[in-house]
């Protein structure tokens, strides 16, 4: 038996609030530490989103590639299949540094 519970990391678009937070809430009942996005600009109302810096959109960037570092395994959350450009980094940096990757919607 591991010493520890299995971290996932959730990666998506933020306009998959949503499905993010049942995603997560699943994992959680699971066993699984999740770590996710803690900001949800595509989610929250545009002003927020237009509020936002581009310093802060790299720092926040920056941030969730750490929390892929913490990770064990990367879960995409891609309804119908969308990846973007933000999501399409993060899977490449999370497979160059030899973690899993799935998808919820493996298209």
């Amino acid at each position: 038996m591991p010493d520890r519970p299995e971290i996932v990391c959730i990666c998506g678009s933020t306009r998959f609030a949503d499905e993010m937070r049942a995603a997560n809430r699943d994992l959680t009942f699971a066993g699984v530490i999740v770590v996710a996005p803690g900001v949800f600009l595509h989610a929250e109302d545009h002003e927020a989103a237009e509020s936002i810096t581009n310093e802060q959109k790299a720092a926040l960037d920056a941030l969730h590639l750490r929390k892929i570092d913490l990770a064990d395994r990367v879960l995409v959350v891609n309804p119908g299949g969308y990846i973007g450009e933000s999501t399409s980094r993060e899977i490449a940096y999370a497979r160059a540094t030899g973690k899993p990757v799935s998808f919820t919607d493996p298209r």
